[in-house]
């Protein structure tokens, strides 16, 4: 239950944030903190950092197959790890929020604005990206904590 309550609490914060940021099209964008962030509209059309731009088909295709993947996986071992299971709920959260955009507006709709000055831009990006990378960072801590735990198996096995 807790996997669904995340999965749609995240579609629906980064639908949410998306249609608001709509409303900056058009416009300079907003600054919060001078020379470091900000929201920006953009239309992306591509994937992270903006490769395979004009490929729709093969990014709806090829995000549809690993969304369904995570979902079988998440079923299938939901009951082995909690972190396990917010980590695979966040990461296909967010899948659904940008699959959504490029299903149904043929872009993904990025807002989020973070530089130095105008010395360095890093890619914008929007809440459904927050949601994969938290998601993946959990994941990762998970599967180090894992190969820790089983090397500390093999060394007290081999002593």
């Amino acid at each position: 239950m807790l996997e669904l309550i995340i999965v749609v609490l995240g579609v629906i914060l980064d639908r949410v944030t998306k249609v608001w940021a709509v409303t900056l099209k058009g416009q300079a964008g907003i600054t919060i903190i001078n020379g470091f962030f900000g929201f920006e509209y953009l239309e992306n059309r591509g994937a992270a950092f903006g490769i395979f731009q004009e490929k729709k088909i093969f990014l709806v295709g090829f995000t549809s197959i690993v969304l369904i993947a995570l979902i079988v996986f998440l079923i299938k071992e939901r009951k082995n790890s909690r972190l396990m299971s917010v980590s695979l709920s966040l990461i296909i959260s967010g899948a659904i929020g940008n699959l959504y955009d490029r299903v149904f507006s043929g872009y993904v709709t990025d807002f989020i604005l973070v530089h130095y000055k105008d010395i360095y831009y890093f890619p914008t990006f929007n809440v459904a990206d927050i949601l994969v990378v938290v998601g993946t960072g959990l994941l990762m801590i998970l599967l180090i904590k894992e190969m820790i735990e089983e090397k500390k198996g093999l060394d007290e096995k081999n002593v």
